[in-house]
């Protein structure tokens, strides 16, 4: 069982207590349910090593280390594994390598100049195993809570979170749409990756604005095309080789589409043309504040 009294502990007294207060139950009724491959990777996360960290290292990766025997790094290796595939990463744990589809250290080094989190209450949505989860916290946020529906991304997650003995993030394996409208809880709130795929984007922005205290501040990545502020592109199947993408707006339109929403302050921070495995496309960092 996870417990979540600790999350509802640091919540308490912010505008979150009441949706802390019942989330362990929202969780019990979610993991009864569970996944047909759920029982599997369970048995992965009970087959890693018993160690702790004597080294941790969530600024410049994700590393994790102690001196540990051969045989206890290839215990490592196997449950790690046995999580595969890993898409968000990569990792470095107690020795093992774990390569991921895409590096999202790349990306991390783009968004993370522009940020400042000391302090913050941050939301991830999307936030797939994890991974700029603990990154957020590296860079000096006091507790970073994700949501994904994703189960083996969420013990992917767990297997981090077990070395970590105190830990300040919380990955929640819920879609965005099952948070409470109107959370005004949260000093950030990162999009990363998911307004593309979102059918109605608008609705997205209003939603991510209604999860920020005032004042509050967006990190919305996403995929861009060039083109002025009327330039959208609806691909008709595919694009970059990903499936359910809906909207590519111009860093212009987008920039407008964020205006239209209530947002102040918007700002470009960053444009790249990425490979991540997929056929170049181009990727913006959109800043704004509530």
């Amino acid at each position: 069982m996870i417990d979540l009294s600790p999350l509802a502990r640091r919540l308490a007294g912010t505008p979150l207590a009441e949706w802390a207060n019942g989330l362990q139950a929202q969780l019990d009724t979610k993991m009864e349910k569970g996944h047909g491959d759920l029982e599997r990777w369970q048995s992965a996360l009970d087959a890693l090593p018993k160690i702790m960290p004597s080294r941790i290292d969530l600024l410049d990766g994700l590393t994790l280390d102690t001196d540990c025997d051969d045989e206890t790094r290839e215990q490592m290796r196997t449950a790690l594994m046995g999580l595969s595939p890993w898409r968000k990463g990569p990792f470095e744990l107690f020795g093992v390598h774990v390569d991921t589809e895409w590096r999202s250290d790349w990306k991390w080094s783009r968004v993370a100049p522009h940020l400042d989190l000391k302090g913050k209450r941050v939301l991830d949505v999307g936030c797939g195993n994890g991974y700029y989860m603990w990154r957020m916290l590296g860079a000096g946020a006091d507790s970073v809570i994700g949501v994904d529906p994703n189960w083996l991304f969420f013990c992917q997650f767990q297997a981090v979170q077990r070395y970590l003995s105190e830990p300040s993030a919380w990955h929640l394996p819920f879609p965005f749409e099952d948070l409470p409208p109107n959370l005004e809880g949260f000093d950030t709130v990162f999009s990363m990756g998911v307004f593309y795929h979102r059918r109605s984007p608008i609705e997205h922005l209003l939603a991510l604005k209604d999860c920020l205290v005032k004042g509050g501040e967006l990190v919305l990545e996403t995929l861009v095309v060039e083109g002025d502020v009327h330039q959208v592109l609806v691909p008709e199947d595919r694009y970059a080789q990903m499936r359910n993408v809906w909207f590519l707006p111009s860093v212009p339109a987008l920039m407008l589409w964020l205006r239209r929403a209530g947002f102040s302050d918007v700002r470009c921070v960053d444009v790249s043309v990425t490979i991540e495995g997929l056929p170049a496309p181009m990727r913006a960092v959109i800043v704004a504040r509530k």
